[in-house]
């Protein structure tokens, strides 16, 4: 089995070693920025772990996001078909087909770099059938949000993101944490802990732990409401969730008897808070809205 030693030298799989992750950084008078959230995973048995987890096959075309100098990149390239990387800074996309070329030159060209913002990509060269990637802390939920709502094509996936937002992404319903992220979420897909990620992997150390979300595709609510709609109703109910329903959906509504009225229309207990709620209840009081 390939490893590394404890100097983060490269193994024989081409993976990325401490070493090595530092000697591009400083090729590229690259200092990582809190602003971009930039934290390089060094580990390669970590990247072993996450591809291993995310079950992609050849049969998959992979979208990552953030590849940043490449680490997870390298662990994707040998069991996917194809790996498109969406990353915003053009150092490092110029950089990522050196490296790959570099370390496995055999899987160089199934692999594609855009230089982009992910949060604003609307068309790919080919549909992603799954997404995994290392997301930065600071915009993790909108642009997981914005991949899945406009690239159908995402069956599944499995995304490294900051733990206490990883929990969150995974709650439901009922839990202290569940909110808008678990809700929006359950809107497209099925999501659960795939386990946790210490910050000692990462280069440089956050000051928070990170945890895994394993996530596959279902289909939306079968409601009247569109998603725009839903979500709508989703914000309201959790922008004060101490609040019952009736309470917390009145602005939304108009009013709290009007809002107490759609409650009623969509078989809700207007008594009960928005953290009760599955998202096809949101989803039900969004279509309810609509016909009062």
């Amino acid at each position: 089995m390939s490893g590394s030693d404890a100097s983060g030298n490269t193994v024989s799989d081409g993976l990325l070693g401490a070493k090595q992750v530092r000697d591009i950084a400083e090729s590229l008078f690259l200092r990582p920025t809190k602003q971009r959230g930039q934290n390089f995973v060094i580990d390669p048995n970590t990247v072993r772990r996450i591809v291993d987890r995310s079950a992609i096959s050849v049969n998959d075309i992979v979208l990552e996001v953030g590849p940043g100098l490449g680490s997870l990149t390298l662990g994707l390239l040998p069991r996917a078909g194809q790996v498109v990387a969406i990353e915003i800074e053009q150092v490092l996309a110029d950089q990522l087909p050196r490296t790959v070329a570099k370390q496995q030159p055999d899987s160089i060209d199934r692999l594609i770099v855009i230089t982009a913002d992910a949060g604003a990509v609307t068309s790919l060269p080919s549909p992603p059938t799954a997404l995994v990637a290392n997301l930065p802390y600071n915009v993790a939920v909108p642009v997981l949000l914005n991949l899945l709502a406009r690239f159908p094509s995402i069956e599944q996936g499995l995304i490294l993101v900051q733990a206490e937002v990883a929990d969150r992404l995974a709650a439901a319903p009922g839990s202290r944490i569940y909110g808008v992220p678990s809700a929006k979420l359950a809107w497209y897909a099925k999501a659960q802990r795939a386990g946790r990620v210490p910050a000692s992997v990462f280069w440089p150390v956050p000051r928070v732990e990170s945890g895994l979300v394993a996530f596959s595709r279902q289909p939306a609510p079968d409601t009247a409401a569109s998603r725009e709609q839903t979500f709508e109703v989703i914000d309201a109910a959790f922008a004060q969730r101490r609040k019952t329903l009736r309470a917390a959906l009145a602005t939304w509504a108009g009013s709290p008897a009007q809002a107490e009225q759609i409650l009623l229309a969509a078989g809700v207990d207007p008594s009960v808070r928005g953290e009760q709620l599955t998202v096809s209840g949101f989803a039900q009081i969004a279509a309810a809205g609509m016909r009062v």
